[in-house]
């Protein structure tokens, strides 16, 4: 019986380590403990791919977890703007959230640093190597415990494409071009590009394109764009990405994660590493798929920015990183981990 418990266990997760195995298989008496049942509001409309993944992440928690753990997830704005997670994840409006740090990044520059540093990563991998084995989860948990909350684990989308109404085949292609972007680094990296940013939600990027206020969006994987038809009115996106790669901050409200049994923080912080990689995978293919059908549309005509190009748009981030790195001590403390990384690897 109990090898059947494990065996069930490893299917659903992909792996568990060996602690919340034993703990599960040997302590029924933990299934009579109080549940847990919590909301997380997510940073993407509930018909995109990412919160499908996100719905699946909740039902591998409750599984793993004998049921304890219930997790409601919500679309962007479903409680509060996407830009006050935060603050209701630290106040208990919301126990949780799953999104892009950069939104945040009015209250301290670091959140847009860390939440995404432009140009730095040429796979979703390197950056999941850096944080949770770089020390890069650590530097992220001084920075969000002081607002209330607990990083479980970081995860991101992959490279992000780049719709545009205009053919980009250049840096210098970008000048004047009306991007939308979050605030913080992205879009100080796109301004000294010479574009010029504006910054809206995500949910806005649909109607923003088709009206006109836009004329190229920073906004998410190729196959989301896709799928909304975004390449309908912007039909000369890039790809593969050359300029973003957002992190995901999976986050749960302090005081209720100090509260946790050992064996329901291990399951948490075991299932969000399985989301991340399996978030990757699923996009991935998603891309690879969305790309294959737009290609045969005569209308949509994808630009893989010239190597050259994509190193003039590093050095402009770069420039903006040593910049930004000064702003206060954890923007420093990440810089100078971050780069020390990519340099032990030979990725700078």
């Amino acid at each position: 019986m109990i090898g059947a418990t494990i065996s069930k266990l490893l299917t659903l997760t992909g792996g568990l380590t060996m602690a919340a195995m034993i703990g599960l298989a040997t302590a029924p008496e933990a299934r009579a403990q109080a549940k847990y049942n919590w909301t997380f509001q997510t940073s993407e409309t509930a018909g995109e791919p990412q919160y499908k993944i996100k719905q699946d992440w909740a039902k591998n928690v409750e599984a793993m977890s004998g049921g304890r753990i219930k997790i409601e997830i919500l679309p962007t704005g479903a409680v509060v703007p996407h830009n006050q997670t935060l603050d209701a994840v630290g106040s208990g409006i919301l126990q949780g959230h799953l999104t892009d740090p950069s939104y945040f990044s009015g209250k301290n520059p670091a959140f847009g640093m860390m939440g995404n540093l432009v140009g730095a990563w040429g796979d979703p991998m390197e950056f999941l190597e850096y944080m949770k084995f770089g020390g890069g989860e650590a530097i992220y948990n001084k920075l969000v415990e002081p607002y209330g909350l607990h990083l479980i684990g970081a995860m991101a989308t992959g490279l992000e494409s780049f719709p545009s109404k205009k053919p980009i085949r250049s840096v210098a292609d970008m000048k004047g071009l009306k991007v939308r972007a979050p605030e913080g680094m992205v879009y100080d990296i796109f301004a000294k590009a010479g574009a010029a940013p504006v910054n809206l939600p995500g949910s806005e990027v649909y109607t923003a394109l088709e009206k006109g206020v836009i004329d190229a969006a920073d906004y998410t994987v190729f196959a989301t764009n896709h799928t909304m038809g975004l390449h309908k009115f912007a039909p000369y996106p890039s790809y593969p990405g050359f300029h973003s790669l957002p992190m995901v901050d999976v986050s749960i409200n302090k005081q209720i994660w100090d509260g946790l049994p050992a064996d329901l923080k291990a399951i948490l912080k075991t299932s969000v590493d399985a989301l991340a990689y399996q978030a990757i995978s699923r996009l991935k293919a998603l891309d690879l798929q969305a790309a294959n059908e737009a290609r045969k549309d005569p209308n949509i005509h994808i630009i893989d920015l010239p190597a050259e190009e994509r190193a003039k748009f590093r050095n402009i981030a770069r420039q903006e990183w040593e910049k930004w790195a000064e702003k206060n001590a954890i923007t420093k403390e990440f810089y100078g981990s971050v780069t020390d990384f990519l340099k032990g690897r030979g990725l700078m």
